[in-house]
């Protein structure tokens, strides 16, 4: 099952299995990779309640072992809608004893999607239901269709970053970030685009304050542009080697585990922590044209 909203402009539809933008339409461009399987089978995924790989695909917390594949579960969840207009759609994923067997929580976690203009703002609410500290990680995983029209092809487009100014870059070892390793990314320009850009996986920046980012090409006026406001991490990617036609633009609140990780989840790099009964509130949003 799927919502669809819509203004003069745009319509955005959300599948209610993850709550997965898997449409953005405009200028009759489809804007959202459409998960062709050939190369990855997923439009947008949410990312929850972590972002990338574990070590062995598994966690300890409080002395206990639970499995977890990567990025999380929330992907695969059957979210429910508790909100819905012609430009807003709201869904909702609480936790229960499927997701307690894997994440030891007790949560709920809100999705909205609202359409404005040539937008559609994308906001989280996590809200820990439970009695102790929850420990978690967020993301944003779009995929937009690059290139946006017939004519053109992969290698004419480019990432225009705002502020031009340069980034922390961390590097990935395999799936897991070495953060002994960081350098300073070189996004004080705009980056072509090429299948080597993303030879060693995705690209992954320290953000902070108001970030945007760019899908562009000389040879068009269609784009897209990703922005957010204190967002602490940033992934880009494309699938290396497959020719794929699309780009990712991943808002992160956490990141894959580090090349030393103790595998404890109290340990762990890049968390979020949220105490009983509190609410952990951002967004980002994806404008076309």
């Amino acid at each position: 099952m799927s919502v669809t909203i819509s203004n003069d402009f745009l319509e955005a539809t959300i599948n209610e299995q993850g709550a997965e933008l898997a449409s953005l339409r405009a200028n009759e461009i489809e804007y959202i990779w459409q998960a062709d399987p050939k190369y990855w089978g997923r439009h947008a995924p949410l990312l929850f309640p972590f972002v990338g790989r574990l070590k062995d695909d598994q966690y300890t917390y409080q002395g206990k072992t639970y499995s977890m594949g990567q990025h999380g579960f929330a992907r695969d969840k059957l979210f429910s809608v508790v909100e819905q207009t012609k430009d807003k759609v709201t869904f909702l994923l609480e936790s229960d004893e499927e997701t307690k067997a894997v994440y030891p929580f007790d949560f709920a976690l809100t999705v909205s999607y609202e359409i404005w203009g040539e937008g559609v703002r994308i906001r989280f609410n996590v809200e820990n239901t439970g009695t102790e500290e929850m420990i978690f990680a967020l993301g944003g995983h779009p995929a937009f269709n690059i290139p946006l029209t017939e004519e053109l092809k992969f290698e004419d487009y480019f990432i225009a970053f705002s502020p031009q100014k340069s980034r922390v870059k961390i590097p990935l070892e395999g799936p897991f970030t070495n953060l002994d390793q960081k350098t300073i990314g070189q996004t004080n320009t705009n980056i072509q685009l090429s299948r080597d850009l993303f030879k060693e996986d995705a690209l992954i920046y320290e953000t902070r304050g108001l970030n945007a980012y760019t899908l562009g090409s000389e040879e068009s006026s269609h784009r897209v542009r990703v922005a957010y406001n204190n967002v602490p991490y940033v992934g880009l990617w494309s699938p290396y080697p497959a020719e794929a036609p699309f780009v990712c633009i991943e808002p992160w609140w956490g990141f894959a585990d580090t090349i030393d990780s103790t595998g404890r989840l109290e340990d762990k790099e890049g968390m979020n922590r949220l105490a009983a009964n509190e609410q952990f509130k951002t967004e980002f949003s994806i404008t076309v044209s």
